[in-house]
C-alpha cells in the first residue's frame, strides 16, 4: 500500500514538473516582430488621379522657374482640386496607409490654396517647399508607381543660404527657386541643385 501511495506521489510530482517546464518555454517564446505595412500595386484609377495631381504640381514648379505668378496660381488651384479629389479609398493597402494618405492629401489641398493667396513670389516659393515635402511623403506612402519621381535639393533656395526642395519627373536640374529671371543671377543658376533621392516604384 505504501509503495502504491509513493508511486502516485512520484507520478504527481513528475507531472507537475513537466507542466512547469512547458509553461516556462511558452513564456520565454519571443513575440514575432511587427509586420511592415504592405501595399499592393496601385489601381489604374488611382494612378490616373495621382498623375493628374503630379502634373499640376509640375506646372506650378515650371511657372516658378519662369517667375510667372499668374500661371503659378492657376497650377496651385488645380493642384488643390486634384489633391482634394484624390481617390484614397481605392488604395490597396493597410488602413494606416490609407489614413496617412488621406491626411497628406488634405494638407496638400489646403497648402496649395494658401499658395494662391500669397502675393509675393518669394512666399509662393516657400509654399512650394512645404508642398514638396508633403508630396514627397505622399509618393512614398502610397508607393506611386506611375513614373519615377526625383527629389531635388537646392542649397541656396532662400536668401542664398537656406535649402529648398522640389520634385521632378526628369533628372535634369531646372531650379524653381532661382529660376530663369533672377534679379542677380538671371538664368545662370537655373542648374543649381542635386538629386537627393529617386523614388522608383514602377517595378513593384
Amino acid at each position: 500500500m505504501k509503495k502504491l501511495v509513493l508511486l502516485i506521489i512520484v507520478l504527481l510530482l513528475a507531472g507537475l514538473l513537466i507542466y512547469k517546464l512547458r509553461s516556462g518555454k511558452e513564456e520565454n517564446k519571443v513575440a514575432p516582430p511587427d509586420q511592415a505595412l504592405k501595399i499592393n500595386k496601385n489601381t489604374g484609377v488611382f494612378n490616373t488621379a495621382f498623375s493628374e495631381m503630379m502634373s499640376a504640381y509640375f506646372n506650378l514648379k515650371d511657372a516658378l522657374v519662369e517667375w510667372d505668378t499668374i500661371k503659378a496660381d492657376q497650377a496651385a488651384y488645380t493642384l488643390a482640386q486634384r489633391a482634394d479629389s484624390l481617390p484614397v479609398g481605392t488604395i490597396r493597402g493597410d488602413s494606416n496607409i490609407v489614413n496617412t494618405a488621406r491626411s497628406l492629401a488634405a494638407s496638400i489641398g489646403g497648402d496649395a490654396k494658401g499658395l494662391v493667396g500669397e502675393g509675393d513670389i518669394a512666399q509662393k516659393r516657400r509654399a512650394l517647399n512645404i508642398l514638396t515635402d508633403e508630396l514627397y511623403n505622399l509618393v512614398r506612402t502610397v508607393q506611386y508607381d506611375g513614373e519615377i519621381i526625383y527629389h531635388v535639393r537646392c542649397p541656396m533656395a532662400f536668401n542664398d543660404s537656406e535649402e529648398g526642395y522640389w520634385l521632378s519627373n526628369n533628372p535634369k536640374i531646372i531650379n524653381p527657386y532661382l529660376g530663369d529671371k533672377h534679379p542677380v543671377y538671371k538664368a545662370k543658376m537655373i542648374g543649381c541643385g542635386e538629386i537627393s533621392d529617386s523614388l522608383d516604384f514602377t517595378k513593384k
